[in-house]
């Protein structure tokens, strides 16, 4: 698998679950790759270089979403 076909294959699926769920664990992204996790970090850390996914931490929980949805995007546009 190929840089684009591990971007292609995760935002598809998470477009999938958009309605219920707006971010989404490492592990979540990795089982999707279906694989490992030191190679699902390669792709994942690339995807989020390239702006396909956004990295959100709270301090002690990190999570991954597709840019500009979920709750915190919404409110962040209320204020603009």
């Amino acid at each position: 698998m190929d840089q684009a076909e591990a971007t292609e294959k995760v935002i598809e699926a998470l477009k999938k679950k958009l309605k219920t769920k707006s971010k989404f664990y490492f592990n979540d992204l990795a089982k999707i790759l279906g694989e490992k996790p030191r190679v699902a970090k390669k792709y994942i850390t690339q995807m989020v270089v390239e702006g396909h996914l956004e990295y959100w931490s709270s301090g002690s929980t990190s999570m991954y979403g597709i840019p500009g949805t979920g709750k915190q995007a919404a409110a962040e546009h209320e204020d603009e």
